[in-house]
């Protein structure tokens, strides 16, 4: 099916705020701030809600992970601990962009949890599947922890590995449906992955469905920028029907999708990728995978970014999420789904 409205690269990069650089690298130009990591309370916030603290995941590249804690830890009990991935499209942003920053932050305080925050490999310097082996360093970097191999981080004291979940939104669900279900493959004992949660998740494919026709020129992510974003992070020569991009075509991950934990899945009606969220439900019941669904009228992608009740919302849900999910969960599982 063709677009209805004919764009270039070139506006998708303008829109984007990109450039390519001679070697083949991307210059980034749109800047949101970067903070750094707050391990210590600063006595000038009285509403600090967690402390955060850097630690290196590969001596090959420049991925680490960004550990998070409740500043008020509770004594005499374990927090799940969630390994969470940001959104950026593949191509932009840190686990030390501040809006995402202040996502953990908040995660971390309110839920309570102890939250690993990744900073993978960035497309187009680090095509997939970089970013998924960077996920996938960090669970079993959290194994590692759990065994405390070479010495545990006294912050994974709070943390119940038996209790883990992966977590991530637009870029980062994907990310975090790929490494689960890579994940499967390993004995990550005493580690326990019991829940998968997945925000507005970026997924794309070569026939389009009927919420990206009708939102092609949406104002966040508008179809034509979704597809040079896809052609900047896909293997060489893939299109959007590879797994990467299109779970529903699965690929080597079929036989894996029915081992999975129990899922949260949330969408909103005004973003253009909600069908694609909707078909990965489908699929995910198809094999008997506990589901728990939020589909919600109007919104639109990255709203919690920028919309406190929205943020609100997203927090109470994946917090009752969490907290409903117990380790010797199966089944199917029930929840207060929700669909427009």
């Amino acid at each position: 099916m063709c677009d209805s409205k004919p764009h270039t690269w070139q506006e998708a990069f303008k829109v984007l705020g990109i450039k390519y650089n001679p070697d083949g690298t991307l210059n980034r130009e749109i800047q949101i701030p970067m903070v750094d990591a707050t391990p210590t309370a600063d006595p000038k916030q009285t509403n600090q809600l967690a402390l955060s603290t850097d630690i290196p995941l590969s001596p090959y590249n420049k991925a680490y992970i960004r550990l998070y804690i409740p500043s008020n830890t509770p004594t005499g009990t374990k927090l799940p601990l969630i390994i969470y991935l940001h959104g950026g499209d593949f191509v932009l942003f840190s686990a030390s962009t501040v809006i995402f920053h202040e996502f953990c932050n908040n995660i971390a305080g309110q839920f309570p949890a102890v939250v690993a925050s990744v900073e993978y490999r960035l497309a187009p310097e680090n095509r997939l599947p970089a970013a998924y082996d960077d996920a996938l360093n960090a669970i079993l970097w959290a194994k590692d922890q759990a065994l405390g191999v070479g010495g545990r981080d006294p912050w994974l004291e709070y943390a119940d590995f038996s209790r883990v979940f992966i977590m991530g939104s637009s870029a980062g669900a994907n990310i975090a449906y790929h490494v689960a279900l890579r994940a499967l493959d390993f004995d990550l004992g005493p580690l326990k992955i019991i829940g998968l949660l997945m925000n507005q998740p970026f997924f794309g494919g070569l026939q389009r469905t009927q919420s990206e026709l009708r939102l092609e020129e949406d104002k966040y992510v508008p179809l034509y920028v979704c597809d040079v974003l896809w052609s900047l992070a896909l293997p060489q020569g893939a299109n959007r029907d590879h797994e990467f991009c299109n779970p529903i075509n699965g690929g080597s991950y079929l036989g894996r999708v029915k081992r999975l934990p129990r899922c949260f899945m949330k969408a909103d009606e005004g973003d253009p990728l909600v069908d694609r969220a909707m078909q990965l439900v489908h699929l995910l019941q198809s094999y008997g995978v506990p589901v728990i669904y939020q589909f919600n009228r109007g919104g639109n992608h990255g709203m919690e970014l920028l919309d406190k009740a929205a943020a609100k919302n997203l927090y109470d849900d994946m917090k009752e999420f969490v907290y409903s999910t117990k380790p010797t969960q199966n089944g199917c599982g029930h929840g207060p789904n929700r669909c427009f």
